[in-house]
């Protein structure tokens, strides 16, 4: 790794300044002794940049702009002289420690067979890394050990987001669906078409990695091995194999992928993408296309849970139930349905008593601690329901300090405990950590929006529901409030309409309201049977309101158009 630094210092096509460089080495040379977890704004801004002891790194973004220049000094480098380079410095977005890649790794003695194929995890996302014992067979694969040190030196980064105590606690040994990121394919002849492949291959595993609740692996299989990925998934017990392929001509390149389930064959989703073909972008066409791809398959909602959630793909074995009700507790959230908490709830906690090293599974509870006090569903007894939430979150933190779902979980807790500064603080973080995720850019735009925000929060729910196939109804609520609130009445019908068809009780408020202010007695009337459904909202809608975190003159507004839409219906 020091001498990868050295060999991109001598090269001429490394265009970083002198500050920049010392930048790179300073922060390799901290990770490298055990000393990462110092790396934030503060100690750089002091040991390269040299500010004094006063530096506010809010005041002063320095560091964050040359951290920019650098990954982008970095990236230009990769692209040309140091594309063949044996190990790979990059610099996450959102974080100072740097992941150490390489780009082809030894073959592990005693192998021989040269034809098999190679399938390293590229992560258990406990830390550990797991190399299945078969040889490499491929020049374009970049393998991950970055990630192994990251994870084993940013628990300490992360823990200070979580108020809770930390116990700990076997780790799970629940079986998440495996996932097999095959390399694509060049379908083209020449250079560039190659590079961009094996380039796509490499981004899009890189993205994928930043979100849980899958095991992945990826395959350096030769093209004439390639046929055979779905009987090797099914050998090795995968559920889903990731193909693609790139196409290139004089104007454009050509991306088409698809996700086939192990189990059945079947294709689950399928899709081509055309971008301008320009040399001089090689890298951000392949990073774009990359982001977009991610978002469809990993994001919460997106086609490999979907597909799991509807039973195509069977545990293939007992303790992946426990994986099975972390999507159960899913599928309610899309909805917040009463009928669907209860089950959601018992089997959770089935889950963590039989499961408990399974961190997605107490996040998950944690979070619908929380739902049962803030929707009324725990009657009054709401404080005993956050404390709840509060020590199922911290169990979450204490086995995966770095969870996502954990975090998001306790983003929540920190916002419907009032906390409202320190949620969005964190669910920016978040977003940072992984913008391809459209949930919790849906959960930020949504927290933006209930305190006032609709400036920021509506076009960061929009980009959300704009990246997902499926978008749950919570993502549109806001967006129909802010409209509500301008005087946009019919748009604000329109878009509570597109909400309430998964039959939510906030979007028959809104309708409600906005049928009153068009003058339509009949829809409003409507609107108001079905809200009469809900009934912790429409018995103390204010006091239900106020639960949810909603800022006073929204509150004071849908209150008030309330009691209008009733007296028109009374007529």
């Amino acid at each position: 790794m020091r001498a990868q630094l050295e060999q991109i210092f001598s090269s001429q096509h490394f265009q970083a300044n002198e500050r920049r460089r010392g930048f790179l080495r300073f922060i390799v040379e901290e990770t490298l002794s055990g000393r990462a977890q110092s790396l934030k704004g503060y100690t750089i801004a002091l040991a390269v940049f040299g500010r004094d002891d006063s530096f506010d790194p809010q005041a002063d973004p320095v560091v964050r702009l040359e951290a920019r220049r650098l990954r982008r000094d970095l990236d230009s480098y990769y692209v040309d002289a140091g594309r063949n380079d044996p190990v790979r410095i990059v610099i996450p977005k959102g974080s100072y420690v740097p992941n150490f890649e390489w780009l082809n790794k030894p073959s592990i003695a005693g192998s021989a067979d040269e034809s098999a194929l190679e399938l390293p995890a590229v992560s258990d996302r406990n830390g550990a890394v797991d190399v299945s014992p078969i040889t490499r067979s491929s020049s374009y694969r970049r393998w991950s050990i970055g990630a192994a040190l990251v994870a084993a030196v940013a628990a300490g980064l992360i823990m200070w987001m979580s108020p809770f105590g930390a116990g700990r606690f076997p780790l799970s040994t629940t079986r998440e669906p495996g996932v097999l990121v095959m390399p694509f394919e060049p379908l083209s002849s020449g250079e560039n078409t190659r590079y961009l492949a094996a380039g796509m291959g490499q981004e899009l595993t890189a993205n994928l990695f930043h979100f849980s609740g899958f095991r992945l692996y990826t395959s350096s299989s030769l093209p004439d091995q390639a046929s055979r990925s779905l009987q090797l998934a099914r050998d090795r017990g995968f559920s889903y194999v990731v193909n693609g392929s790139v196409q290139t001509d004089a104007e454009e390149v050509r991306v088409t992928i698809s996700v086939v389930n192990a189990t059945s064959g079947g294709i689950v989703w399928t899709k081509s993408y055309s971008r301008p073909l320009d040399p001089q972008s090689f890298v951000s066409t392949q990073r774009a296309l990359a982001d977009e791809i991610a978002e469809v398959i990993g994001q919460p909602y997106g086609v490999v849970r979907t597909d799991m959630s509807n039973g195509s793909t069977a545990p293939a074995v007992s303790h992946m139930d426990s994986y099975v009700c972390v999507l159960r507790a899913y599928g309610y959230r899309r909805t917040f349905l009463r009928a669907e908490f209860d089950p959601a709830m018992r089997c959770l906690e089935q889950t963590v008593q039989r499961d408990p090293g399974y961190s997605d599974a107490w996040a998950m509870l944690g979070w619908l601690h929380l739902d049962a006090g803030r929707l009324g569903f725990a009657g009054d007894d709401r404080q005993s329901r956050y404390d709840k939430a509060q020590d199922a979150i911290s169990k979450a933190l204490s086995l995966q300090p770095k969870n996502p779902l954990a975090l998001k979980a306790l983003a929540a807790a920190y916002h419907f405990t009032g906390r409202y500064e320190e949620s969005q603080r964190l669910t920016r973080q978040l977003v940072d950590l992984n913008p391809n995720d459209p949930e919790i850019l849906a959960q930020l735009g949504w927290r933006l929006s209930v305190r006032g925000n609709f400036e920021e929060g509506v076009p960061t729910l929009q980009r959300a529901i704009d990246r997902t196939l499926n978008p749950p109804n919570w993502y549109f609520h806001f967006i129909a409030v802010g409209l509500y609130l301008k005087g946009d009445w019919e748009q604000a019908r329109r878009i509570a309409e597109q909400s309430a068809r998964g039959d939510s009780g906030f979007s028959q408020l809104v309708l409600a309201t906005a049928y009153a202010e068009l003058g339509d007695r009949q829809g409003t009337q409507q609107a108001l049977v079905k809200l009469g459904r809900y009934e912790p909202l429409a018995r103390d809608t204010e006091g239900f309101l106020r639960r949810q975190g909603i800022a006073d003159q929204t509150v004071t507004a849908l209150v008030a158009g309330l009691e209008k839409a009733r007296a028109l219906a009374s007529r």
